[in-house]
C-alpha cells in the first residue's frame, strides 16, 4: 500500500526526564491523536496531513510504545489518561480535540469522562469498549493475561503478521517504510513488555469504563469500520447510545486500519461533524 510519506518526527525531552517521540503539523485548533498497537504514531500518516489543513495536529508514541521511553507505574486507561494530562500541560494545550483508535480509544474515553474541562471534542474509532460484547477469537485469546504475555514474548512475528492480515483489506499491504517503523518498535522486548502490562491493565478495568461513558459531556463522534474483524459494530452502537452528545458514523467497507485506506473519507466526516 503506497501513499504519503511518514510523518516527520522529533524526540522531545519532557520535564520528567523521559523522551517522547512526537509529530507536529499544521496550524489552527489543536487535534491530538492516540494510537493503539502494534502500531505507533505513524498510523496517522495519511489522516493527519488532511486534518492539518485546518488544525494543528499532534501525534505521539505512547510512553513505553513506539520510540518513546516508558514511565513507571501501571497502564490502565485511567492512568494513561492521567499521563496524557501531564503531557498536555507541558505542551500548554488546554482543550484539544482528541482522536483515539484501538487501545488509544479507551484512554481517550477515560480522559473525556474524567477531565471534561480539558477537551473540546472526542473522536473514537474501532476499540474494545464493552467487554461483554462479541469480539474476534484473537481478541478473546489476547484478553487472557497468560496467553497474552506468552504471545507477545515468544510469538511476536505471528502477532504482528496476524495484525497486518486482519487490520487491512484483503490483499492490501503496509507501505514498506511504515511497516519497518512499526516492526522495529514492536520487536523491542521493552515495548512488548509494556504492551503486555497495558493489556492486563485494560482488561482489569474494562468493566469500569461503561459506567464512565455517560459522564462525557463534550461532542463525540463514534466512527467505525463496517468490516472491523475484531470489534463489531455493536461496540460502536452501544457506545453511541451511552455517550449523551454523540454521533455515529460507519465507514462502508472499512477495516480496522481504516485510517490508512479511508483517510480522505474520515477527514471529510470529521470536518463535517466538527464544523471547522
Amino acid at each position: 500500500m503506497s501513499g504519503p510519506s511518514l510523518l516527520k518526527t522529533s524526540i522531545e525531552l519532557l520535564d520528567n526526564g523521559k523522551r517522547l517521540r512526537v509529530a507536529r503539523l499544521g496550524t489552527g485548533p489543536p487535534i491530538v491523536m492516540l494510537h493503539g498497537y502494534p502500531e505507533n504514531l505513524q498510523i496517522w500518516s495519511r489522516l493527519a496531513p488532511l486534518l492539518a489543513k485546518q488544525h494543528e495536529v499532534i501525534a505521539f508514541d505512547w510512553p513505553g510504545m513506539g520510540y518513546s521511553e516508558s514511565w513507571s507505574g501501571g497502564a490502565t486507561p485511567q492512568l494513561m489518561a492521567s499521563r496524557f494530562v501531564s503531557i498536555l500541560d507541558e505542551w500548554q494545550i488546554n482543550r484539544p480535540t482528541i482522536i483515539g483508535m484501538d487501545m488509544g480509544g479507551q484512554p481517550a474515553l477515560a480522559f473525556a469522562a474524567e477531565y471534561p474541562e480539558r477537551i473540546e471534542r472526542l473522536v473514537v474509532m474501532n476499540s474494545l469498549v464493552f467487554g461483554d460484547e462479541k469480539t474476534s477469537w484473537e481478541i478473546r485469546l489476547l484478553r487472557k493475561f497468560g496467553f497474552n504475555r506468552f504471545a507477545l514474548r515468544h510469538l511476536k512475528s505471528i502477532v504482528f503478521r496476524r495484525a497486518e492480515s486482519t487490520f487491512l483489506p484483503r490483499d492490501a499491504k503496509l507501505d514498506v517504510a511504515m511497516r519497518n517503523d512499526f516492526w522495529t518498535a514492536f520487536a523491542k522486548p521493552t515495548v512488548r513488555q509494556f504492551i503486555s502490562k497495558m493489556c492486563a491493565g485494560f482488561q482489569g478495568t474494562l468493566d469500569q469504563l461503561p459506567g464512565m461513558y455517560g459522564n462525557i459531556a463534550c461532542p463525540a463522534l463514534v466512527v467505525w469500520a463496517e468490516h472491523d474483524k475484531h470489534f463489531p459494530l455493536i461496540q460502536a452502537e452501544r457506545l453511541h447510545q451511552s455517550i449523551p452528545f454523540s454521533q455515529l458514523e460507519v465507514i462502508p467497507d472499512g477495516t480496522h486500519w481504516m485510517v490508512l485506506c479511508h483517510a480522505e473519507e474520515l477527514a471529510e466526516r470529521i470536518h463535517r461533524w466538527s464544523g471547522i
